[in-house]
């Protein structure tokens, strides 16, 4: 018999990767019926959605960088930085009107700096940011003495509004920024080249597709998505710590790789991606209504990345014996 269309294996592979997601969160909803039904509380989902728009911002830019083959575990150091800098700035009397850009364009300047490392001087990316996550974070830690931000101005915490309508704006720009890169990787010639360069650098440049050019961009939009992150996350307080983010790349990555992202690069999208952070925020706050509580968490959140890694090599495999 004739195999099937390439393209319909490959969208009956997405629509498989999608379902085994759903299902999985779906089940995850339905433990708290036979552990604590106190999780069934519109508390409970706000404060989960709340702490998790910043690692959904952070995990749409990781999107971008693991898809160009590429990866980024200096972020928790990069959120941070940013966020204490955020901080300085207002308390230093600065206006959030003007705290905002600089801290994007701080948090962009970070990941072009990572992106040169990798793209310019060929080191391995996991290894140059593991060196920038140490210089960072140690450096951050010499200079505050560890000591939090405190005196900010009053339209620093939710951006001078109101708790909910703080919430509700943060809401609106992580839900435009998905809704943006979605755009971007799915539409344009500019996106599709992340792709390109994931698959291979030999066919992107028989392409004129410049590789070098691509993975700065991936790090320098990732670094701007994470001066975006750090105010998301940071804006929620009257006062910043300097420790902040601790962990946040192994749940980011995990998010990305759940979702159906090839850690080798090359394919996946951003709906699988809010997906995987939907599933890991619920993995969190389900196991705070378990016996096992929250101190799970992070063996949960590595079983999940290796199960998504052995699942993805059994659908490359299945992809390649239909090709």
């Amino acid at each position: 018999m004739p195999s099937p269309p390439r393209s319909s294996t490959r969208a009956g592979g997405q629509l498989l990767r999608t379902v085994g997601l759903l299902v999985p969160i779906a089940l995850l909803l339905l433990v708290p019926l036979f552990t604590n039904r106190g999780f069934y509380r519109f508390e409970v989902f706000q404060g989960m959605v709340m702490d998790n728009l910043s690692v959904l911002v952070a995990a749409v830019g990781m999107t971008l960088v693991i898809l160009a083959a590429e990866i980024d575990i200096s972020i928790a150091a990069q959120l941070a930085v940013c966020g204490v800098v955020a901080g300085s700035l207002s308390r230093a009397g600065a206006p959030i009107a003007a705290v905002i850009p600089v801290t994007i364009a701080l948090g962009a300047g970070l990941g072009l700096l990572n992106g040169a490392l990798v793209a310019r001087f060929g080191i391995p990316s996991i290894v140059a940011t593991l060196a920038t996550n140490v210089l960072l974070a140690n450096g951050l830690l010499w200079i505050t003495k560890g000591m939090w931000v405190q005196q900010l101005r009053p339209d620093f915490q939710w951006l001078g509004m109101s708790s909910q309508a703080g919430q509700v704006t943060f809401f609106a720009a992580a839900v435009v920024v998905v809704l943006a890169f979605g755009f971007l990787l799915s539409r344009t010639t500019f996106g599709r080249h992340f792709y390109a360069v994931g698959c291979s650098h030999e066919a992107a440049l028989r392409l004129k597709i410049r590789p070098q050019r691509v993975t700065l961009w991936a790090f320098a939009l990732l670094g701007a998505l994470m001066g975006l992150a750090s105010l998301i996350h940071y804006c929620r307080f009257p006062s910043i710590e300097t420790g902040g983010g601790v962990g946040m790349e192994m749940k980011v990555i995990a998010a990305v790789v759940v979702g159906g992202t090839a850690i080798t690069g090359g394919r996946g999208n951003l709906l699988g991606t809010v997906l995987g952070v939907i599933l890991l925020a619920l993995v969190g706050s389900v196991l705070a209504f378990t016996p096992l509580g929250s101190t799970a968490e992070r063996a949960v959140q590595g079983l999940i990345i290796l199960l998504a890694v052995v699942a993805d090599k059994v659908l490359k495999r299945e992809d390649a014996a239909h090709a």
